[in-house]
Order: structure tokens, then sequence, then C-alpha cells
């Protein structure tokens, strides 16, 4: 058995090089497109302009018309850009009588990460933001890491790998 090196974003790094992994909408799917983009930083405050960050999505459904998930390389500036559909509420935990806020799954890839970092996008604004089960979770004075503002015709949420600004990570 010879070994093989080690790669924290596995056998498909090609995919990251195809711009047409980054429109979930690329197929014709239905519903209100919106544009997500934003930066990623390191500790240092500089961009990180070879990250790659990955996004999901469980609402709407996924299908032949709508794959649920893309794929993004930062550019120089450390910018990530997705073009998908406004997600809607979701069910919440089993036993819980709540709805979870409309959100995007996000990991990001980049170096000297051995493993992805896994975050979520929510929408300023969404009234579900109050009762959502996972922001719940999350210390009141950190939320806003988690929360997309709209800037000119794009949803933007920066994200800050380490530091005073970290954005928060979760774990699963």
């Amino acid at each position: 058995m010879e070994t093989s090196p080690s790669q924290t974003i596995g056998p498909f790094w090609h995919l990251i090089e195809d711009e047409s992994w980054h429109d979930l909408t690329r197929f014709g799917a239905e519903g209100t497109r919106i544009a997500l983009e934003g930066r990623i930083i390191d500790g240092g405050g500089a961009p990180v302009a070879d990250a790659a960050v990955e996004l999901f999505q469980a609402s709407p459904a996924r299908g032949a018309r709508f794959p649920g998930y893309g794929r993004a390389a930062t550019d120089s500036d450390g910018v990530y850009r997705f073009v998908t559909v406004m997600p809607g509420p979701l069910p919440g935990p089993r036993g819980a009588n709540l709805q979870q806020a409309p959100h995007c799954g996000l990991a990001i890839f980049a170096r000297g990460l051995l493993k992805p970092l896994f975050t979520r996008l929510y929408f300023d604004g969404e009234a579900l933001n109050e009762t959502d089960p996972v922001l719940a979770l999350v210390d009141p004075a950190r939320r806003d890491t988690l929360i997309a503002r709209k800037r000119g015709d794009a949803w933007c949420l920066d994200i800050v790998l380490q530091g005073e600004a970290e954005t928060v990570f979760l774990s699963f």
C-alpha cells in the first residue's frame, strides 16, 4: 500500500475552477433569485485569497432544477459569491414547535485548516431570526456574525476566521 498526501478539500478541488458551481439557479430553479457574497478574512485582517466556500441549502428542496449545493473560490480580495434562490423557513428540531429561520449553511476550506469550518448565513430583518433554535444558542453579542445584510444587489456576510470579530462557527 502506498501513502498519499492529505487533502483538506478532498479529491474534488477541480470543481472550484468551474465557475458554474457558484450558481445554484443554473438548471432553472424557481423562486426569488438572490446573490450571496462576502469576504473571507484571516485573524490579521488580510483577505484569504485561496479559500473554497461551499453553500448548502435545504429550502427549497433539492431536485433536478435546484441542486441545493454550490462551491465558490475566493478571489484575490478574499471575495466569494453565489447565486441562489431565497430559502424559506424549515421545521425545527423534533419535539419543538419552532421553525428555523431561512438560512444557508456554509463550509469554509482554507490554508491552515485541517477540517472545514461550518457556519450559517441568516438574513437581516427576518422575523423568524428571533426564535430560531440555533441562533438562540449563540451569545446575543455575537449573532451579528451570522446575519447577512443587503448591500447593493447582494446579501453580504463577511467571515472572519479568528480574532476579535471572529465568526461563530458550529460543530456537528
